[in-house]
């Protein structure tokens, strides 16, 4: 896309300024065209270079205000030594007293326009124009008295209105954003409420299925009938519960998250495998089993599985030159899962710590369980997980 004009203006400030000035220049040369030719000056190319020399300092304006403005004052002495008035001249003093007003803070703003308009009223008085130009020493100084204070009025209205632009802009942005926290704020707080409400319906539906399955074992051999309208219920109330912690899932999954992966979810049954694509990966790893495992909870098993996973991704980070243990020991009722290798572990910074290490935490809390992570006596990193198990079927 291409740039438009005032964006090019904006951009190339030298540029565009010098434009600026070869168009006072012109400007110029088509008042004298308009002009008798008893008026001209005696020489027409001379006068267009000292011209050119008035206008230079306006395109300076924008990079150098100050040494645009010192230049300004120097071609002062042209009128006084050359006997010449290039109508550029007045031209670029009302420009840099416009830009200074308009681009700088008001005492610099003023300091400016003094060094700009008092040596030209100085000139006025000491070496008044003379021939057809030849006025009065008062008039031309409120004459230039008039021009200061317009461009400098003027360029003090354009900065205070670029000001009030820039804070209203500042104001609708912080105002936008706001809107939008607080419509984000109303929306996790709604579906926070629909999440409690479909819980509520989740767990109710639950205890009616534990309910109804305890009384059809136990009525099953003395009233099949019976037994088999309770199972019927069951299967009716499963599916029932089934959509309702689906609608859960999509009330709290937010719009970042991806869409749901129909895959299986690892569990221990993995940990084998994982630990294989970590050795593939360049990372020696061992892995020993100390107790049989019976069966566990599946959020138990995968939660066993992602700690695994991620402290053996970490070792393959961190670790360097170095080799890995896994062990899983299951004894009193507990199943315990440690992790540990032989490298540098991660840096000593807090930043260097991760999310990993923070979801592993929360996802043995879940479960009532402790995690232990930091580096070991003889080198190396550790982390350890102690997780309490049920066997499946134990009642709640």
């Amino acid at each position: 896309m291409t740039d438009g004009p005032a964006r090019w203006w904006q951009r190339r400030p030298l540029a565009g300024d010098a434009l600026f000035a070869a168009a006072l220049v012109l400007l110029e040369v088509a008042f004298l065209l308009l002009t008798p030719p008893e008026f001209w000056p005696g020489r027409m190319p001379g006068a267009l270079a000292w011209s050119l020399l008035a206008a230079a300092p306006v395109a300076l304006r924008r990079v150098a205000p100050w040494t645009a403005v010192g230049l300004a004052v120097a071609t002062l002495m042209l009128p006084v030594l050359l006997k010449l008035a290039p109508g550029t001249q007045g031209l670029a003093f009302m420009v840099l007293t416009y830009t200074m007003a308009a681009r700088r803070p008001a005492r610099q703003a003023a300091l400016a326009a003094v060094l700009l308009w008092v040596p030209v009223g100085v000139t006025n008085l000491v070496a008044p124009p003379e021939g057809v130009l030849a006025v009065g020493p008062g008039y031309l100084l409120l004459n230039n008295l008039l021009i200061a204070l317009l461009s400098y009025a003027v360029g003090r209205a354009v900065q205070a209105r670029r000001t009030s632009v820039r804070a209203l802009r500042e104001r609708a942005r912080v105002a936008e954003e706001t809107q939008r926290s607080l419509a984000e704020q109303a929306v996790a707080d709604e579906r926070r409420r629909i999440a409690r409400e479909l819980h509520d319906v989740v767990a109710h539906h639950v205890s009616v299925m534990g309910v109804l399955a305890t009384g059809a074992r136990r009525v099953l051999r003395r009233d099949p009938d019976a037994a088999d309208e309770a199972i019927a219920t069951i299967e009716d109330t499963s599916r029932v519960t089934l959509r309702e912690m689906r609608r859960l899932l999509d009330v709290l999954r937010t719009d970042a998250e991806p869409a749901a992966d129909l895959t299986p979810q690892p569990g221990l049954a993995g940990i084998e495998a994982l630990v294989e694509q970590v050795r593939e990966a360049g990372l020696p790893v061992t892995l020993h089993v100390e107790g049989t495992p019976g069966p566990v909870e599946e959020g138990v098993s995968l939660t066993v599985y992602r700690i695994v996973q991620e402290a053996l991704t970490n070792a393959l980070k961190h670790a360097g030159e170095a080799t890995a243990q896994v062990r899983l020991t299951v004894a009193d009722g507990c199943l315990t899962v440690e992790v540990t290798d032989t490298g540098r572990g991660p840096g000593p910074g807090p930043d260097r710590i991760g999310h990993g290490l923070v979801g592993m935490r929360e996802r043995v809390g879940l479960y009532g369980g402790t995690l232990r992570t930091g580096p070991r006596p003889g080198g190396g990193f550790r982390v350890s997980a102690r997780i309490p198990v049920e066997s499946v079927g134990a009642a709640a």
